[in-house]
């Protein structure tokens, strides 16, 4: 991740350009890892920062401390944020509490408990997020996870007949997130859609949301739901986002898409309904629920955040990421059945609305 020029410099703009934030104050920086944002507060003029970190990273943090001569201003602390005992209370709070689709590792829960800490009126950096959803229809990412699972309708492998295990195989691949980079293009924001979560007041951010779809599409194919993240970073002096929009500079995150079971066909006229639900799971992550329905066909999807499919180097156009159009190719295949529907381009979205 420090690699991820994107993220890196705009946590350390965002501090440096909110000098008066910082300058002579207590940071606490929660999952510090190896201290880079320590470091950058320190830039910025804080007085002490503790820097918090459970795992034995917080080793390789006191080492760079200490090769950087800062050990006066940066004190680690190997412990859990939930377990710290700081000396102090303090006026900033930054992390980098972000996972994939924005919750998943949970670290958001660890970085709203860590106010706590924090004495009134202080800062939060980030300070609020933003998670946008929307529809796609894209034929070649579903007939590519569809077709993982072709193996298992082997009949005769060594004389074993592998075909029960088809459904569940099926189940699996379907249920693992897409995460890629999806290109930008004008028809994506004019329609964004999204969930707001305020840092500095969310006691329980994301244990269990659910949030509903509701929309008139354009003829075509739906095979799941986008999702990318904003955050915003609100200083005294300045406001500092970072954006994992299709539209803005990649990063490590990249886009993420959640598939459905089956493909949903939007007819003329017809009201395009669901939801997204998610859940937190105990293995530090989510599991996400998401249905689709029209007058007269209906789909949905169950997905494990903690089990991405990372599709890195495989582009994925916006108009076939997002829009839903009248004129889409699509073709399903199995060893008893083709199909083909037209494909083609709409600026149209889904509305969503939380619940």
């Amino acid at each position: 991740m420090m690699g991820d020029f994107v993220r890196t410099s705009t946590y350390r703009d965002a501090m440096l350009k909110n000098h008066a934030d910082f300058k002579d104050k207590v940071v606490l920086d929660v999952g510090a890892g190896s201290g880079l944002l320590s470091f950058f507060a320190a830039q910025a003029g804080a007085r002490k920062v503790y820097a918090v970190e459970g795992s034995h990273m917080a080793e390789c943090a006191r080492a760079l401390v200490k090769g950087n001569n800062l050990e006066h201003v940066i004190t680690v602390l190997q412990c859990k944020v939930e377990d710290a005992d700081l000396p102090e209370p303090v006026d900033v709070i930054i992390s980098e509490p972000l996972g994939i689709m924005l919750v998943n590792e949970r670290m958001l829960e660890s970085y709203v408990h860590a106010r706590k800490w924090l004495k009134p009126g202080g800062k939060m950096f980030p300070t609020n997020s933003t998670l946008f959803i929307c529809p796609f229809s894209d034929a070649n990412v579903f007939l590519e996870t569809q077709q993982k699972a072709q193996f298992w309708q082997t009949k005769q492998f060594h004389g074993i007949d592998l075909t029960p295990l088809h459904a569940a195989a099926l189940d699996e691949y379907l249920s693992q997130p897409c995460v890629e980079q999806v290109s930008n293009t004008h028809e994506v924001e004019r329609h964004h859609h999204q969930f707001a979560l305020s840092l500095t007041h969310t006691h329980t951010p994301y244990k269990r949301t659910h949030h509903t779809i509701q929309t008139h599409v354009f003829p075509g194919a739906i095979h799941g739901l986008a999702s990318w993240f904003d955050n915003m970073f609100e200083g005294t002096s300045f406001q500092v986002p970072l954006s994992t929009s299709p539209y803005a500079p990649l990063t490590h995150w990249y886009q993420v898409r959640c598939l459905l079971r089956e493909s949903v066909l939007v007819q003329p006229g017809d009201t395009l309904r669901g939801k997204l639900a998610m859940r937190t799971n105990r293995f530090q992550s989510y599991d996400v629920h998401i249905a689709v329905q029209t007058s007269t066909q209906q789909s949905e999807g169950h997905i494990n955040l903690k089990e991405p499919n990372f599709r890195f180097g495989q582009f994925s156009s916006v108009p076939h990421a997002f829009p839903v159009g009248d004129d889409v190719h699509e073709q399903q295949a199995d060893q008893h059945q083709q199909q083909a529907i037209k494909e083609g381009e709409d600026s149209s979205k889904a509305m969503v609305t939380g619940e």
